[in-house]
C-alpha cells in the first residue's frame, strides 16, 4: 500500500464524479499538492448506480454553462487519459401532452436560445422519428437538445481520476477520514484510520454523507437521501445506440439506452426517504431492496408511452439512495461557517451531468477563493436557519424531489414545512386574506384577496394572468395613489458596531458611507472584478454603528460577505439582529399625512428628507425610522422591536383609514419597482454584473480619494467602457414576461430579460435585460437600435428603455 503523505495543499474528500472532477480540475491548475481521500473505493457511494442522462437547460444562465462545460469535458476526456467513458451525445427529448406543459416547453426552447443552446421543437411524429418505440397519441410536441447525451458513471468517473493522476494529483482509496483538525477557526489537518495530513484546504464531496460529516465542525449541508429507482431492460427490438435520452415529465419517466435496451425511471409523488435515522455503517457498493409496489405506479405510465416494456424482460430494479436538497439544486462552495471548507454535494440525482463543471468550479474557487462566475443558485449561502433541522430538510426535499417532473409554474411556491417564521401579524394579516409566500422560512404576504369580492387566497398557477393579477393591481395603484403597508419583518438586519466600524464598511462598500450620524446610504459591495457581491442599506445610528439592511435571502450570503471582508486587525463586530426587529413600510404619497397623525416627531421633509434615519415615538415604540423607498414613493421603513409589531400596526391602520390606507404584498412591491426600474439582487444585478453596467455608477464613490474593494475593476469599467449595459423593455400588456426572453436587437440576439412582470401604472409588461455586444455598449449604441423579445418562441415588437418608466417627482409615466 501506498504510503499517505503528511502534507497536502487541498484534500478532497469522496471518490465519486465530483471529487475526482474536482481532484481533476486541482491538479490542471497546478496543484499537483492534491490529495484525495475516497472511505472505500471510487465510485462505492452513489456514484455507480446513477442513470447517467446528461442534460445541460437550466434557468439559470450559469448552470446551464457549468453543465455545458460538463458536455465539453466529457467530449475529450476519454481521448486525454484513453479510458473509455460510455459518453455519448446522442441528444435529449422532452415531450409535452398538454396545452400548459407545451408553453412551457416552448418558454424553455426560448431560454435555451437565450442562453446560446439549440433546442428544436418537434411535431409529435418528428419525435416519434427519433425514438420510433413510442406512442405519440397523447403527445402535443417536443423539444430536442443535440447536444445532450448520457455516459457510464463509474467509466466517466474513473477517467477523471486518471486524468488527476496524470497531472500529478495523488488519490487513495480504502482510506476513511476521521477527523479535521480545527485551530482558531482554521483549518490545520485531516486526520485519517492511515495518518493525519496537513492541509489548508479541505473540499467536502462526500454526497450522502456529506450532512453528518460536515456538521460534526459546525458546517450545515441541507441534504437528505432519498430512494431512487430505475430498470434495465433486457434488449429489445428497435432500441439502437443512437437512441436520444427522452424526459416524459407529464408521465413522470425517462428513458435511456443501455446495451440495446431501456433504462425507465422517474420521480414519483409519493417518494420514500431513506436513512431518516442515519447512513448505516459500511454502507458502499450498496443498493436497497428493490420496491416493485411502489415503482408500479410509473411502470404504468410507462407502458403507455413505450408498449414495447409490457413483453421486455427486466434485468434490474435498482433502488439506489441519492442526495437530494430541499429547492432541487446542488450545494457548491465554501462554507460560511468554516474557512477553507469547501462543499460539493447534494445533485439530486444529476450529478453525472453536473459532475465535470461543479469540479471545475470547485477547483477554481479553492485556487482563487471566488467561483469562477455567478453560481448563487447553488451557492451553499443561500440556506439559513431552518436549514439546521434535518427534519424539516427532509419535508420540504420530500416535495421538492415529488416536483422534479411537474410543471415549473411561474411563482409557484412550496407548501411543506410552513408555516415556519412568522412574523407577529401573521394571524392578523392571514385574517385580513393575505396569500402567504415563503422565503428561507419567513412568511410573507405574497397579495391580499378581497372577501367582499368573493377571492380566495390562493395561488390558481398557469402560464397566462394568475388570479392574483386584479388583486395586485388594487394594491398597486393604492400604492400610486393613496398609501400601503408592507410587512418585511423577514428582511435581513445587521449591527456592524466598535471603533473601527467606519472603517471596515468604508473599505466594503462602493458608496461613501462615512457620512454623519442619522445617514442612510444604499450602496453595493464589490468583489475585485468590480461585480456587486451585496445590495443593501446602510444606516449610520452612531459615530461607532451602522444598522444594515438587506433582502430576506441573502442573509447568510450578506452577513457572509461583510464578515470575511472585515480588515484584520480592525475592531469592530457584525451581529444578525434579524429576529428582534419587524419591519412596516409605509409607502405612498399620502405616507406622510399618515405617519404625522400617529407620531409628535416632525416627518416634513425639511427635517426628515430623504436618505436619512431617525427615532420616532409610535404608539409608545422607539421606532427606528429610514425615509427610503423601493417602490418609487414617498415613504418609510418603520424598523421597531417585535413586540410593539401589533400595536403600532394597528396605530397606522387606524390613523390611515381617512386616507386610504390597505395592506399590501411582495408581488405589489416586485410592479412597483419594476416600473421604477430599481434592480433586483440575484436577478439584474449580482457578482457577474457591474455597477457601471447595471445603471448604478452613480452609487460608487471614484471620486473620493479612498481605496475600497472592488476600486480599480469599478474605475476601469468608467474608464473603458462596458460590453454589456441594463436597458428597459416594455411591451403590449397581453405579452406575458417572466424572465429569460431571449432580446434582439436588429435582429441579432443580444441577450435575455433577467426580470419580468407587469406594470399597473403604465399598462404594459416589463422586463429588464443585458445587450450584449464585444464591441462595446452604451446608451447612444442602445437606443439607436431596434428590439424585439423572444416570447415562448414568438418574437414580439419591443420598446427599449433607459430611464424609469414612472418618476412620481416628474409625473412622468412611459411606455
Amino acid at each position: 500500500m501506498i504510503e499517505l503523505p503528511t502534507t497536502a495543499k487541498a484534500v478532497i474528500i469522496g471518490g465519486g464524479i465530483v471529487g475526482c472532477s474536482t481532484a481533476y480540475h486541482l491538479a490542471k491548475l497546478g496543484w499537483t499538492d492534491t490529495v484525495l481521500l475516497e472511505r472505500k473505493k471510487l465510485t462505492s457511494g452513489t456514484t455507480f448506480h446513477a442513470a447517467g442522462l446528461v442534460g445541460q437547460l437550466r434557468s439559470n444562465a450559469n448552470i446551464t454553462q457549468l453543465l455545458g462545460y460538463s458536455v465539453d469535458l466529457y467530449n475529450r476526456i476519454e481521448a486525454e487519459t484513453g479510458l473509455g467513458t460510455g459518453w455519448k451525445m446522442n441528444g435529449g427529448l422532452r415531450l409535452a401532452c398538454n396545452a400548459q406543459r407545451w408553453i412551457e416547453v416552448k418558454r424553455q426552447a426560448t431560454t435555451a436560445r437565450s442562453f446560446g443552446l439549440q433546442m428544436d421543437l418537434l411535431t409529435p411524429n418528428e419525435a416519434r422519428d427519433l425514438w420510433p418505440l413510442m406512442n405519440v397519441d397523447d403527445v402535443i410536441g417536443a423539444a430536442y437538445m443535440p447536444t445532450d447525451g448520457q455516459a457510464n458513471p463509474a467509466d466517466i468517473t474513473q477517467a477523471l481520476a486518471k486524468g488527476a493522476r496524470m497531472a500529478g494529483a495523488r488519490l487513495f482509496e480504502d482510506t476513511k477520514v476521521t477527523d479535521i483538525e480545527i485551530e482558531n477557526g482554521r483549518i490545520r489537518a485531516v486526520v485519517t484510520d492511515r495518518g493525519r495530513i496537513e492541509c489548508e484546504r479541505v473540499i467536502c464531496c462526500a454526497g450522502q454523507w456529506t450532512r453528518d460529516f460536515a456538521a460534526r465542525f459546525g458546517v450545515n449541508v441541507p441534504l437528505v437521501s432519498m430512494e431512487h429507482q430505475y430498470m434495465v431492460t433486457e434488449p429489445i427490438k428497435g432500441v439502437t445506440s443512437s437512441l436520444p435520452t427522452l424526459r416524459d415529465p407529464d408521465r413522470l419517466t425517462y428513458y435511456k439506452e443501455e446495451v440495446g435496451g431501456l433504462v425507465m425511471g422517474g420521480y414519483e409523488p409519493d417518494p420514500i426517504p431513506w436513512a431518516r435515522n442515519g447512513i448505516p455503517k459500511g454502507f458502499h457498493y450498496s443498493l436497497l431492496d428493490s420496491n416493485f409496489d411502489h415503482f408500479e405506479q410509473l411502470m404504468k405510465l410507462a407502458l403507455e408511452r413505450v408498449p414495447a416494456l409490457e413483453n421486455a424482460g427486466i434485468k434490474t430494479l435498482t433502488n439506489g439512495p441519492e442526495s437530494f436538497t430541499p429547492d432541487g439544486n446542488f450545494i457548491i462552495g465554501e462554507a460560511p461557517e468554516l474557512r477553507n471548507f469547501f462543499v460539493g454535494a447534494g445533485f439530486n440525482a444529476f450529478g453525472i451531468a453536473a459532475g465535470g463543471g461543479a469540479g471545475m468550479a470547485l477547483a477554481e474557487w479553492a485556487h482563487k477563493g471566488e467561483p469562477p462566475f455567478d453560481l448563487w443558485s447553488a451557492d451553499i449561502r443561500r440556506f439559513g436557519a431552518p436549514h439546521f433541522d434535518t427534519d424539516w430538510v427532509r419535508t420540504r426535499t420530500i416535495e421538492a424531489y415529488a416536483k422534479h417532473y411537474t410543471m415549473g409554474w411561474p411563482y409557484e411556491e412550496n407548501t411543506s414545512g410552513r408555516p415556519c417564521r412568522k412574523s407577529p401579524l401573521y394571524a392578523h394579516l392571514k385574517e385580513q386574506g393575505a396569500c402567504f409566500g415563503e422565503k428561507l422560512g419567513w412568511e410573507r404576504p405574497n397579495w391580499f384577496a378581497d372577501r367582499a369580492l368573493k377571492e380566495t387566497p390562493e395561488d390558481d398557477y398557469s402560464f397566462g394572468r394568475q388570479n392574483w393579477f386584479d388583486a395586485v393591481g388594487r394594491e398597486h395603484r393604492a400604492a400610486r395613489e393613496s398609501a400601503v403597508l408592507f410587512d418585511q419583518s423577514s428582511f435581513a438586519k445587521f449591527v456592524l458596531k466598535g471603533p473601527d466600524a467606519a472603517a471596515a464598511l468604508g473599505w466594503i462598500a462602493a458608496n461613501d458611507v462615512d457620512r454623519p450620524a442619522g445617514s442612510l446610504i444604499y450602496t453595493q459591495m464589490l468583489n475585485d472584478h468590480g461585480g456587486i457581491e451585496c445590495d443593501l442599506t446602510v444606516g449610520r445610528v452612531a459615530q461607532n454603528e451602522y444598522y444594515i439592511v438587506t433582502g430576506t435571502g441573502f442573509a447568510t450570503h450578506d452577513l457572509d460577505w461583510i464578515g470575511r471582508n472585515i480588515p484584520s486587525g480592525m475592531n469592530c463586530q457584525l451581529f444578525d439582529v434579524t429576529s428582534s426587529k419587524a419591519v412596516l413600510s409605509l409607502m405612498g404619497p399620502k405616507a406622510r399625512a399618515i405617519l404625522e397623525a400617529v407620531t409628535r416627531s416632525d416627518v416634513s421633509n425639511a427635517a426628515f428628507p430623504f436618505g436619512t434615519l431617525q427615532i420616532i415615538g409610535i404608539a409608545g415604540c422607539p421606532v427606528l425610522a429610514l425615509r427610503v423607498t423601493y417602490v418609487g414613493e414617498l415613504g418609510w421603513e418603520l424598523h421597531l422591536p417585535v413586540e410593539f409589531a401589533t400595536t403600532v400596526y394597528a396605530a397606522l391602520m387606524q390613523a390611515g383609514k381617512a386616507h386610504g390606507l390597505v395592506d399590501a404584498g411582495y408581488r405589489a412591491i416586485e410592479s412597483l419597482r419594476l416600473e421604477k426600474g430599481y434592480r433586483a439582487w440575484g436577478a439584474d444585478i449580482g457578482p457577474d454584473y457591474s455597477p457601471f453596467e447595471s445603471g448604478l455608477g452613480w452609487a460608487v464613490k471614484l471620486r473620493k480619494a479612498v481605496e475600497f474593494k472592488g476600486r480599480a475593476a469599478a474605475q476601469a469599467a468608467k474608464d473603458n467602457g462596458v460590453q454589456k449595459m441594463l436597458a428597459g423593455f416594455t411591451v403590449d400588456p397581453a405579452v406575458i414576461l417572466l424572465g429569460r426572453e431571449t432580446i434582439y436587437r436588429n435582429g441579432t440576439r443580444a441577450g435575455w430579460l433577467s426580470s419580468g412582470g407587469y406594470g399597473y401604472t403604465i399598462g404594459k409588461s416589463i422586463g429588464y435585460g443585458y445587450i450584449r455586444h464585444s464591441g462595446g455598449v452604451d446608451r447612444a449604441y442602445i437606443e439607436a437600435g431596434q428590439y424585439e423579445l423572444e416570447v415562448a418562441t414568438e418574437r414580439v415588437p419591443c420598446k427599449v428603455h433607459m430611464d424609469p418608466l414612472y418618476d412620481p417627482h416628474m409625473t412622468r409615466v412611459k411606455g
